[in-house]
């Protein structure tokens, strides 16, 4: 059957490669980006894959929450079901980390955002529906004060941690919805693969980006996840693993996902 996919930073990296095996499948993709004339050329792009069907586009900087609140607002105007949400928007290296409201951007736009966009989008997510969530193998426990932007952290702290806080979110969601709602999955795609992210960050190529495209691509449309939520695929041991501890401890998710949703704007 064919799904109502919406893919976040879908303009270029382990994104773009997804949108590519997506489209190729015939599924209607809703892509995002935060670059108008990136987003503008990738749509075209998918739209030409050979076996593609419908193709949307829809701009929003994820360091702006309001503006992520207005993305979840466009897409339910439009669209009453989505089927799969791949949250994979994400940021390492920045020249300015500190946002104007005091957070740092990593936690806002690897954690908070997702956050965010999720929770407003969920009443159109089908039971059969799935969030796939972009996490990393690099995982750091959360300091509550420095997601409340109240104590800076260097690059890789601010980044390992807002996976961490994914990650915990992702359980938590999980055990909210239980069996009444759909999966949610996070999912390490694979260290240093290639993308921008990687090259910037750690000045070195990479790994085949379709290595986190195509598990992107099986956890969104395969039969083999359907029946599986509240877990972490590690996709460097390709197998379901253990994600840092915090991620699987109930009270302390259950204090990240009260932090977040006071980040949040209202409704």
């Amino acid at each position: 059957m064919k799904k109502v996919i919406l893919l976040t930073g879908a303009t270029d990296g382990i994104g773009l490669e997804t949108a590519k095996l997506l489209a190729a499948d015939g599924h209607e993709l809703l892509l995002h980006g935060r670059n108008p004339e990136k987003l503008e050329v990738t749509k075209e792009m998918i739209a030409g894959v050979p076996g593609s069907a419908n193709v949307e586009s829809y701009k929003a900087d994820f360091s702006d929450l309001e503006e992520v609140a207005a993305l979840a607002h466009s897409i339910l105007e439009t669209h009453d079901r989505i089927d799969v949400v791949i949250n994979n928007a994400g940021v390492f290296r920045s020249p300015s980390s500190g946002l104007a409201n005091g957070l740092d951007l990593r936690f806002v736009v690897n954690a908070v955002a997702p956050f965010l966009l999720t929770r407003r989008l969920l009443p159109s997510i089908p039971d059969s529906g799935r969030i796939i969530n972009l996490s990393s193998a690099a995982q750091d426990r959360v300091d509550l004060d420095a997601l409340r932007g109240e104590r800076s952290l260097d690059e890789m702290s601010a980044y390992s941690q807002s996976k961490l806080a994914l990650t915990m979110w992702s359980h938590h969601l999980a055990q909210e919805l239980e069996s009444e709602g759909p999966a949610v999955i996070a999912v390490n795609p694979g260290s240093f693969l290639g993308s921008k992210m990687v090259k910037e960050g750690f000045g070195m190529e990479g790994k085949d980006l379709r290595i986190g495209a195509e598990i992107l691509y099986r956890l969104s449309t395969s039969h083999e996840f359907a029946n599986i939520t509240g877990k972490y695929f590690d996709n460097d041991s390709q197998r379901f693993s253990s994600p840092h501890p915090d991620a699987l401890d109930d009270e302390k998710c259950a204090e990240v996902v009260q932090t977040l949703n006071s980040l949040i704007p209202s409704q």
